[in-house]
């Protein structure tokens, strides 16, 4: 391999025009001298391809594509990164069933294409942080009544269909990194577990530190409000808004960990500070809540009508999703300050802003 070019404090943003990279941006710039986004400005994403309001004036965008090797023989030349975020996914879980080209050719080819081009032109990170997903768990552990540990695995469309939405006689676990085995349930979850295969591999043999952070629901200001699949957190509040009852799949009983955006965007700072090499942790508040639970919050809100069960379901969906945050805040010092209610106040009065200024 040819000797690598090393420029100090700099920062590479895969996806950095998307969600969380506009929520990092202004840290991450007072943490670096330069940083580099790169973004392709998805229309599903961004209703308009311009450059987001959220993120940082300092920040360089570079309008390209992950998958395509020429983004990368343009900009490492001239850009080594000390640091590389890599955010850039494609995360519909629903739609990654139907579109399963699109979401292996992102989250996987975009992946190898990034540490290709790498390896091209001699660029060694020191730290390479991956944005991960509670989606590499599927279902996960549950606890017989007995008491023995088992992985039911993915339900299948004969269980949906009949409305057998739970594992009988069991009762779901949090996932913890290291302790629970990663069963994907989607097309979009399978994905972004081969995306931490290849970064670990390859990061192993060349000496760099991985840092992996395997989010829970994230939520919060800042959501794309064009996306249909940008989170069921705006979704609802958007149905609440216009006074419409909120539909619940299956009974409603589904629980998720739902962790706003500002703590996250503390883990990715407490993970790129650490001072310890490779790490995978998970990111969420360690507390389950149900689908029907939050719709109601949002729903009394708005004085929109009661939630309602419509019975319907979507393949791939868990049932239930919550972690153990135990290993990253011993680790990190890292936890949650912002309880749901808390968070939901500050989504809803942001959307509520955000929608007022186009009436």
């Amino acid at each position: 391999m040819s000797k690598f070019t090393y420029y100090p404090n700099t920062c590479l943003v895969t996806g950095g025009a998307g969600f969380i990279g506009c929520a990092l941006s202004t840290d991450l710039m007072d943490r670096f001298e330069r940083v580099v986004m790169v973004d392709n400005l998805h229309p599903q994403i961004h209703a308009e391809p311009q450059r987001p309001t959220a993120l940082d004036s300092r920040c360089e965008l570079i309008v390209a594509d992950i998958c395509d090797p020429a983004t990368w023989d343009t900009l490492l030349p001239d850009f080594a990164p000390e640091t590389i975020v890599h955010l850039a996914a494609e995360t519909g879980t629903g739609q990654s069933l139907t579109e399963a080209s699109r979401h292996a050719m992102v989250n996987v080819v975009g992946t190898s294409q990034l540490l290709d081009g790498l390896h091209r032109h001699g660029t060694i990170p020191r730290q390479l942080l991956l944005s991960s997903s509670r989606a590499i768990y599927g279902e996960g552990a549950w606890l017989h009544a007995e008491g023995d540990v088992y992985y039911p695995g993915q339900r299948s469309a004969e269980q949906l269909a009949k409305g057998q939405w739970d594992f009988e006689g069991a009762t779901p676990l949090p996932f913890r990194a290291g302790h629970t085995q990663p069963m994907p349930t989607s097309i979009y979850g399978s994905t972004k577990l081969a995306q931490e295969h290849l970064i670990t591999v390859w990061a192993l043999a060349h000496g760099v530190s991985t840092r992996i952070l395997r989010l829970q629901n994230v939520y919060g200001p800042g959501q794309s409000l064009t996306n249909p699949y940008t989170g069921i957190v705006s979704l609802f509040v958007r149905l609440a808004k216009q006074g419409e009852a909120i539909p619940l799949y299956e009974d409603g009983a589904m629980t998720r960990d739902f962790v706003l955006i500002n703590d996250v965007v503390s883990a990715f700072l407490a993970a790129l500070d650490a001072q310890q090499g490779s790490f995978v942790f998970d990111v969420g508040t360690g507390d389950a809540t149900s689908i029907a639970q939050i719709a109601s919050m949002i729903a009394h809100r708005y004085g929109a009508p009661e939630p309602f069960i419509s019975a319907r379901f979507r393949n791939g969906d868990v049932r239930h999703a919550s972690c153990s945050i135990e290993d990253i805040r011993t680790n990190l010092a890292w936890q949650p300050h912002f309880s749901l209610a808390a968070g939901l106040g500050l989504l809803c009065d942001w959307i509520d802003i955000q929608l007022n200024a186009k009436n």
